[in-house]
């Protein structure tokens, strides 16, 4: 491809590269962050929280376009004597990338690392308000368990979804079906 073409060549149709946050990715993220929620996590609570990725029981990624963060997720696992879990603590993408299957290549990304680590489940919150989320999420097999009424801002209610049985080999068939690992 010519010099000019890749100049004229558009974002979009740049690969998606997913790979571990480090620091470094926390400028471009925050605000990516800010715009999402209207309590957003600040640049204090990802450093701890990277800070824990060397203990093993965190994992977060970026998604990125060139060297532009597109999106981000992140996977906390918690020990238990019946097996791990993984809790998705959060996916986002920047609002002028969704739609564009970002957030179900981190989805898919996460899940592929907590099966790889053992876990034997999956949870996560969502909000009552998020449709689109709430069907990524049943695509990858989770399904409501409960609610946590104000969970967010103390207003609004989440639901707590659960995706058990992510090592068996049907699993495996619907990582397969989405484009994800297996």
């Amino acid at each position: 491809m010519s010099v000019l073409a890749r100049l004229l060549q558009r974002a979009d149709d740049e690969p998606i590269v997913i790979e571990e946050m480090r620091r470094k990715h926390l400028t471009q993220l925050l605000p990516i962050e800010h715009d999402a929620y209207p309590k957003p996590w600040s640049r204090s609570v990802f450093e701890s929280e990277l800070d824990q990725v060397h203990g093993g029981s965190r994992h977060y990624i970026v998604a990125r376009r060139r060297r532009v963060v597109i999106g981000y997720a992140g996977l906390w696992i918690a020990s238990d004597p019946a097996g791990d879990q993984g809790h998705i603590t959060n996916i986002v993408v920047a609002a002028d990338h969704r739609r564009q299957g970002v957030a179900t290549r981190l989805l898919g990304s996460l899940v592929a690392e907590a099966i790889e680590r053992g876990c034997i489940a999956l949870t996560l919150e969502v909000r009552v308000s998020s449709t689109g989320a709430q069907e990524l999420y049943r695509r990858f097999g989770f399904g409501p368990a409960g609610m946590r009424k104000r969970y967010y801002e103390n207003t609004e209610d989440a639901i707590v979804m659960w995706c058990h049985d992510i090592r068996s080999d049907d699993y495996a068939r619907r990582l397969r079906e989405l484009g994800g690992e297996a």
